[in-house]
């Protein structure tokens, strides 16, 4: 992407300024960036990865497997696997931590290793990614082109070139993967802010953007308090609840020996509105007793609430029910009222018979068996239409619709919505018998 920030436009330029890996930093990513396996075959000859010689080891397949060996052609210390594969290929990712002009830069290469049996090994070392961290903890991304994949991370397009890129989750992903290489330099501000030369587990830009970013993170690193900033790091809403308890708790000497626990137990005393700045309460002599302490109290209340919930939902259900009720009352009393003119309404051929739906219940009790939606969509409540069921010998063939203004068929249907052998011969018997309906409206 085209650098649009000022440090954007700064990072592109410096990075082209960069000097090529050298021959050292090479050696060190093929020495330790990849495993050197032998494969050794049941027979007992042993295929070394580096040079391609090959050789009879004297000693047995557990030995080998359990020790490694020396390649006695070019003195390589080799991990032994027994397998009959031919080809041996490895990736890996060479961290590089260096400065230039008041940015601390990560520079990542990929390692690829690549042996055949017989055969010198090919190494490879392609710088895929830069990070420039900036002394305010601002990151910029410097990196080749990704393919478009959701399976895979790095898929790199090699005959890109080192640009600005849109920051993404992928890029620290890749650089904490990575092996750095143990010459390095930090920024000055780093120094100041607390890092001692130690990584301890933490990506190493990441940790140095950290201390030039925040407060916090320098606060922790300058009391030796390692392993509450990696927690914090790992978790900044607890960090947001816990951060003043914790200095309040470093000041009166607390010694935090298990900040997972301790955090846990914060977290309770919020929870139940208890003052998480009171040393009292957040300086237990016995962490573990008032941790379980607080388990039981939230629980307790979290029962309290469950049950509270369960009560109040047991009473809009009973409102519930009686809405309903009291709403199917009034449904079958307008029923009544509207359709009770009806009721008693025949239309025969001798063999079909159409007759009224007289009740809510017979809606009902249409509707499942045809499965249509003159009950679900409330046809008993239309004041303009008449349902009407055609059936023979009690069957029910198809369901009939009268649009009582115009004493028209509406709509005919059997079961499942589709018309039936008899579909015709109904709207014409219902609307040839219309003067019925209108004697019933007009009595």
């Amino acid at each position: 992407m085209k650098p649009k920030t000022k440090i954007q436009k700064e990072v592109a330029r410096l990075s082209v300024t960069l000097p090529k890996l050298t021959p050292a930093q090479t050696e060190w990513a093929y020495k330790n960036g990849v495993e050197h396996i032998a494969y050794r075959t049941k027979k007992g000859y042993i295929t070394c990865p580096d040079c391609g010689h090959e050789w009879h080891s004297d000693e047995g397949a557990l030995s080998d497997t359990l020790f490694g060996c020396r390649c006695p052609h070019c003195g390589a210390e080799l991990k032994v696997e027994e397998s009959r594969k031919r080809t041996y290929k490895r990736i890996s990712y060479i961290g590089y931590l260096t400065t230039c002009r008041g940015y601390q830069v990560y520079r990542v290469a990929m390692a690829k290793f690549e042996s055949r049996k017989g055969e010198p090994c090919r190494f490879y070392l392609l710088e895929v990614m830069q990070q420039w961290i900036a002394p305010n903890g601002t990151s910029t991304v410097v990196a080749l082109r990704r393919g478009m994949g959701f399976m895979y991370y790095d898929l790199w397009v090699w005959d890109s070139t080192l640009e600005v890129r849109s920051k993404s989750d992928t890029y620290d992903y890749v650089s904490a993967q990575t092996l750095m290489y143990p010459r390095y330099k930090v920024l000055p501000q780093a120094i100041r802010n607390g890092f001692d030369g130690k990584f301890y587990g933490i990506n190493p830009i990441r940790l140095i953007a950290v201390l030039l970013s925040n407060p916090m993170a320098e606060t922790m690193m300058k009391a030796g308090d390692v392993e509450v900033m990696k927690y914090f790091l790992s978790n900044p809403s607890t960090c947001n609840i816990c951060w003043n308890s914790y200095k309040i708790a470093k000041r009166h000497g607390y010694t935090l020996d298990n900040i997972s626990m301790w955090c846990d137990y914060i977290r309770m005393l919020n929870d139940l509105g208890e003052d998480i700045r009171n040393p009292k309460n957040i300086c237990p002599q016995d962490l573990k007793d008032a941790h379980d302490v607080m388990t039981r109290r939230i629980n307790a209340k979290r029962a309290k609430e469950s049950a509270e919930r369960a009560r109040r939902y047991e009473i809009e259900r009973r409102e519930r029910e009686q809405q309903r009720l009291l709403k199917a009352e009034e449904d079958k009393e307008k029923f009544i009222a509207l359709k009770s003119k009806f009721f008693g309404l025949v239309i025969t051929d001798n063999e079909l018979t159409i007759k009224v739906l007289e009740s809510i219940d017979e809606y009902y009790e249409e509707g499942r068996k045809q499965d249509i939606c003159v009950f679900g969509a409330g046809y008993y409540r239309k004041e303009n239409t008449l349902i009407l069921s055609a059936r023979i010998d009690g069957e029910i063939i198809e369901t009939v619709e009268v649009d009582l203004r115009t004493l028209k068929v509406v709509q005919c249907h059997g079961k499942y919505n589709k018309d039936t052998e008899y579909h015709d011969r109904i709207i014409n018997l219902v609307n040839s018998n219309a003067k019925l309906i209108r004697k019933r409206m007009t009595a």
